[in-house]
């Protein structure tokens, strides 16, 4: 018994021995620093393409769109000027072949009329002209065809009516901005045409605000928002269907609040045969005129429409006392005389023509510059 007593003793020993010896040697040991983990970096994070993906959506942000520099006015006049020449040579061009034959007999001065008339430029200034014609004829002659231009070009220039005041009444006075409602019937380029007038006064630096009044068709306040973005003009926009006349008295405030040189209204296209529309014309230069005084009133006509765009003219004038003409389209007609026509029905000026497609193609009128178009020259120096 005892023997096996002793035995379990130096078992015993031997084990704890045993023991300390294998802590002792794990102390004597360096600690050896573990391998790192596939994709840890210096600071302890995972690296990007290994780290637990983000699965929320991520933010879209539309880029902003670049501010354009519109064309400046006085080169867009010699562009549209050649372009005017192109299209609208049948009128001057067959005026001066009739003026140079050989014989101009009363069959001559028939086709003189003729072509007039033809050209949209009206019974009474048609009679005027041509008797103006047949008098500087009858005493001065026509022996070239030189002769026979300057006399037209004279007469011309003259119906057109050069002293006409065609300067758009929209800059800022007495601390407040200019406000024009640009008013016309559906089709005639009317909101393309604010956003163009809006390109005219920003190239000459104005600061202008448009207001979309046009409330009734869904994408004229986009359409407009649009042309306003592009140069960096701000829009006033009002919900689908709503009240016009409070988009307008709220872009006139704005344009108040924003110390703005102009305020340009587009007013939605009206069909001048619904006299209920044309009323609402009415209202909403009285609700403007609340805050400022409305400067000028800019009733848009397609130059293609030709006698037709007079009713319209007349109908608009009676209802809102229209102060200029815009004539859009007038490079697809070769009748330049709506021109001199809608100045006599409205007894108010043509002060911007459209010539074109382009977003530049809109100019202030010049009389001369017209003319000489019409007869296919350059104009004078």
């Amino acid at each position: 018994m005892g023997e096996y007593l002793w035995l379990i003793v130096v078992l015993a020993a031997v084990i704890v021995l045993g023991g300390v010896g294998l802590v002792a040697g794990a102390l004597r040991r360096p600690r050896r620093t573990p391998p790192p983990l596939p994709g840890a970096v210096e600071t302890g994070t995972l690296e990007p393409d290994l780290a637990e993906p983000d699965l929320a959506e991520p933010e879209v942000v539309a880029p902003s769109p670049e501010v354009e520099r519109p064309e400046p006015v006085q080169g867009r006049l010699i562009r549209l000027r050649a372009r005017l020449a192109g299209s609208q040579g049948t009128m001057g061009g067959g005026l001066l072949a009739l003026l140079t034959r050989d014989r101009v007999d009363e069959g001559t001065w028939e086709e003189i009329e003729d072509t007039l008339l033809t050209s949209d430029l009206g019974v009474a200034p048609t009679q005027e002209l041509v008797q103006r014609l047949r008098n500087r004829v009858r005493v001065e002659g026509v022996e070239s065809a030189e002769e026979a231009r300057r006399i037209l070009r004279d007469e011309l220039v003259a119906l057109v009516d050069p002293s006409l005041d065609r300067e758009l009444k929209v800059s800022r006075s007495e601390a407040r901005p200019g406000v024009a409602l640009v008013v016309g019937v559906n089709g005639s380029g009317k909101t393309t045409t604010v956003g163009k007038i809006a390109r005219v006064l920003v190239a000459q630096d104005a600061d202008v605000v448009l207001g979309a009044a046009d409330t009734f068709r869904a994408a004229a306040a986009d359409q407009l928002q649009t042309w306003g973005d592009r140069v960096g003009v701000h829009t006033v926009r009002g919900p689908e269907g709503g009240d016009p006349a409070s988009v307008a008295y709220d872009a006139v405030r704005t344009g108040i609040e924003r110390e703005a040189d102009t305020v340009l209204v587009d007013t939605a296209g009206r069909l001048h045969t619904k006299a209920g529309l044309m009323d609402e014309l009415g209202k909403i230069k009285r609700v403007v005129e609340k805050l400022v005084p409305v400067t000028e009133v800019l009733l848009v006509l397609d130059a293609t429409t030709g006698q037709n765009g007079l009713r319209q003219a007349r109908v608009f004038g009676e209802e809102v006392n229209v102060t200029g003409i815009v004539l859009t389209k007038l490079d697809g007609t070769a009748k330049g005389g709506i021109v001199v026509a809608v100045q006599r029905e409205l007894g108010v000026p043509v002060k911007l023509v459209g010539l074109g497609e382009g977003a530049d193609d809109l100019a202030p009128f010049e009389a001369d510059a017209f003319v000489d178009a019409l007869l296919g020259q350059n104009a004078p120096a």
